[in-house]
């Protein structure tokens, strides 16, 4: 039962009753699409996703749901166009608030007011009315808990079992694994109430189905997610992993990770969709600057911080931008983009805006791992491992807080734990296109801890996806030299002078500010290789 406005709306009678108690009449579709809009308040709805739960499997026009909204503005008395509102270019707003409530027992029908009330005012009688109904809310709310009438705060997730199509005993196997890492994964993170599937609880929120296939040489797993209340299905994911993988384990958790990553992002989102000062109309430039900051080029880069930039002037306050203008000046401190000048101005204008941004939506995945890199970029290594565990909290597969945490703990000297973090990230591999990153930090490790045959292979595969900044290029040019394969270090070498024709031994390293001895000295060993294959001193001749 929905409570909005004075307004009662019973999905179970398929009801609809005005303040004064009076029975709405609306058409069977007017009434499925206001229980929609109920269950789905202060959240745009898109024409199209309303269209097909109204009328699923059915193709109709766009003047069916126009028709269906007149009819109940009509029977809402929104003359205003105030409680349904038109999103011009997404779909429609529900801007009331809604609570959900449900009946202890059917209600009485309304005594006439000539027998009980006498000669009562209508407004006397209607005042009567309301404050009884409000004394039966309290009762229920008191006796049910606050489950029975409102939204939970928090989201309830049910993960069902996921199904094998093909049925087979792999298959099975695989999907019960895969089940029970997911499960185990969405358990750790803050903020939804993960229930188990075998128990009926009329409060989830929402359900995961998915399934596994085999097509070919692949498994495939698709992900679902439903709203209980409106029945609104989501596609949240579709992976595939390559089924000629000999670990079975890491096949299982690289396709729980795949669901696990993408379900955590759209619940995160789910949870922060009320959050203040959000992207808005500035999606679009948003998505250009991600793109480039997984771009590798200075050009991308001049072009989305423009954009970014012309975008902030107009909408100062808007959080998502904040956030990706700092993880832009981010991209580009470790990319050696920036002068000493421009390096400095570019740290304190990133911290004044995570900062500002984590005090208004301290939950949200994209501030928190912003802001975990930006702690790690600036060598707080004590502040970042804290950040990124806290990001991680969210979401326990997010392979970039977990690079994040590697690099800190390489440049604290624990060389073994950053190795084990990086292949942790390695074996989730999620998001996928920050896979370069975690083969760099695995590769960096290995040669760290003078493991030059394990460095070649991870620092291979980072640079087959991105050379990067051209470090890479100069940790596999030690590797060979170390291994005698001096021809190929030498080669390695050019590559990354190439794209860094500044690098010397005073540029390459990382700042060492807040580094361990145990780490400066290992870095010292890599560079004087380096200066015997051929790296410049850089030196005042």
């Amino acid at each position: 039962m929905f409570l909005f406005s004075g307004f009662v709306l019973n999905p179970e009678r398929a009801e609809l009753r005005a303040p004064d108690g009076s029975m709405i009449r609306l058409r069977p579709k007017a009434f499925e699409l206001l229980k929609l809009f109920a269950a789905n308040s202060h959240r745009v709805l898109g024409k199209q996703d309303l269209m097909e739960v109204v009328w699923p499997g059915i193709h109709v026009g766009e003047d069916s749901l126009f028709q269906c909204i007149r009819e109940i503005r009509t029977a809402l008395g929104d003359r205003e166009r105030q409680m349904i509102k038109l999103v011009s270019g997404r779909g429609y707003l529900f801007a009331v608030d809604v609570t959900n409530g449900q009946e202890r027992e059917k209600a009485a029908p309304l005594p006439q007011a000539g027998k009980q009330f006498g000669a009562w005012p209508h407004w006397r009688l209607r005042a009567a009315v309301l404050a009884s109904l409000g004394v039966l809310a309290v009762a229920l709310l008191i006796v049910f808990g606050r489950f029975y009438l409102f939204q939970p705060s928090r989201l309830v997730l049910e993960v069902l079992p996921i199904t094998d199509a093909a049925g087979g005993p792999e298959g099975i196997a695989l999907s019960r694994g895969i089940t029970a890492e997911l499960v185990s994964g969405l358990s750790k993170i803050e903020g939804i109430d993960l229930v188990a599937s075998e128990r009926s609880n009329t409060h989830v929120t929402y359900q995961v189905r998915a399934d596994l296939n085999k097509i070919g040489q692949s498994w495939t797993i698709q992900a679902r997610l439903t709203n209980v209340a409106s029945g609104e299905i989501q596609t949240v994911a579709e992976i595939a992993a390559d089924a000629g993988e000999t670990d079975p384990q890491r096949l299982q958790s690289r396709l729980a990770a795949g669901v696990g990553y993408a379900l955590a992002v759209r619940m995160n989102d789910l949870g922060e969709r009320d959050s203040p000062q959000r992207a808005g109309g500035a999606d679009i430039a948003i998505q250009q600057a991600v793109a480039s900051i997984n771009q590798t080029t200075r050009e991308r880069f001049a072009t989305a911080r423009e954009i970014l930039e012309t975008y902030r002037a107009a909408d100062p306050e808007n959080i998502d931008l904040r956030v990706a203008l700092a993880g832009l000046h981010l991209r580009a401190v470790q990319m050696g983009w920036y002068n000493p000048t421009e390096k400095a101005a570019a740290e304190t204008d990133a911290r004044a805006l995570l900062e500002d941004a984590l005090r208004s939506r301290p939950q949200s995945i994209p501030v928190l791992g912003a802001y975990c890199r930006f702690l790690t970029a600036t060598n707080q290594f004590a502040e970042s491992l804290v950040a990124c565990a806290r990001a991680l909290t969210l979401n326990p597969w997010d392979g970039a807080a977990l690079y994040q945490i590697g690099l800190a703990e390489v440049q604290l000297g624990r060389f073994e734990d950053g190795l084990r973090t990086f292949t942790e990230a390695d074996r989730f591999d999620t998001p996928a296109v920050s896979r370069w990153t975690w083969l760099l930090g695995a590769g960096w490790a290995n040669l760290l801890l003078d493991r030059n045959v394990e460095a070649i292979g991870l620092l291979e595969r980072s640079i087959a996806i991105t050379p990067g900044s051209g470090r890479s290029y100069m940790l596999l040019a030690t590797a060979y030299r170390r291994l005698g394969r001096k021809k190929e270090a030498w080669e390695a070498l050019l590559k990354g002078m190439a794209l860094r024709p500044d690098f010397t031994v005073r540029t390459l390293p990382l700042s060492s500010r807040n580094a361990s001895d145990t780490y400066l000295v290992a870095t010292q060993a890599i560079l004087r290789t380096l200066v015997d294959v051929g790296l410049p001193t850089g030196d005042p001749r």
